[in-house]
């Protein structure tokens, strides 16, 4: 069984945080329950950790495994282009619903 472990980079207690995380957790539980793993780090708390990932722009989700890494900046809500993001095809093809 394939294991995805993720860091999701946001910026404190933002709307566009909280909805990075919602949309993303919701993804994750529907297409990898039991599968993955996520970290959610605060590049507000720790700078030196996003300087370290080299994070310019939040939220950015990492794929750090499986291989290959990826990098998505910006809107988590469109379902199709994150699961494209991570490697993942969408359920049906032209899966374009927005995660509220």
């Amino acid at each position: 069984m394939t294991s995805f472990r993720f860091e999701l980079y946001v910026a404190g207690d933002a709307s566009r945080s909280r909805t990075a995380v919602r949309a993303l957790t919701e993804l994750c539980e529907e297409r990898l329950r039991d599968r993955y793993e996520l970290v959610v780090i605060d590049v507000l708390a720790e700078p030196e950790r996003a300087e370290r990932a080299r994070i310019l722009a939040t939220p950015t989700l990492l794929k750090l495994s499986p291989a290959p890494r990826a990098r998505i900046i910006g809107d988590l809500s469109l379902k199709a282009n994150v699961l494209a993001g991570i490697g993942l095809s969408a359920q049906d093809d032209g899966d374009e619903r927005r995660i509220p």
